[in-house]
């Protein structure tokens, strides 16, 4: 190995702090405009429901995956802009499912083609308020 060659490693890690850096909840809201309460990075698989005039949208149910949470909402990521307006999300926590039910509140380009959308939860929903619920696999 020559005395001065570079470490091919410094570039990975140069690209991955950046990346990791960039995207800390906490460092964006610094350097942006100061978010009332702290968003959570997590992703974890969920079921999204749209709901038409109150009722679940069974047809055009779909899976997702979750981007981060903050203690009222959650931002899932879609593969194209969706008009969704009132949902049920669907989340998993070991053996149980629990479904929520929110509005959307803001729809953001992530780059290729992929957006995050922004939920505003609003309410816990039993499975008895929809049964026709329980037909769906949620994962």
């Amino acid at each position: 190995m020559l005395l001065f060659s570079r470490n091919k490693t410094v570039g990975v890690q140069t690209f991955l702090l950046n990346l990791v850096n960039k995207q800390c909840p906490e460092l964006v809201a610094m350097l942006e405009n100061r978010r009332d309460e702290s968003r959570v990075p997590l992703c974890q698989v969920a079921l999204v429901v749209p709901l038409e005039d109150g009722k679940p949208d069974l047809a055009n149910h779909f899976h997702t995956v979750t981007k981060e949470f903050s203690t009222t909402g959650v931002s899932i990521v879609l593969d194209q802009p969706r008009g969704l307006n009132d949902v049920i999300i669907g989340l998993r926590w070991e053996t149980e499912t629990t479904l929520l039910r929110g509005a959307a509140k803001h729809l953001n380009p992530m780059g290729a083609g992929f957006f995050h959308l922004g939920i505003q939860l609003s309410e816990v929903v039993r499975l008895d308020e929809y049964p026709e619920l329980e037909k769906l696999t949620i994962f």
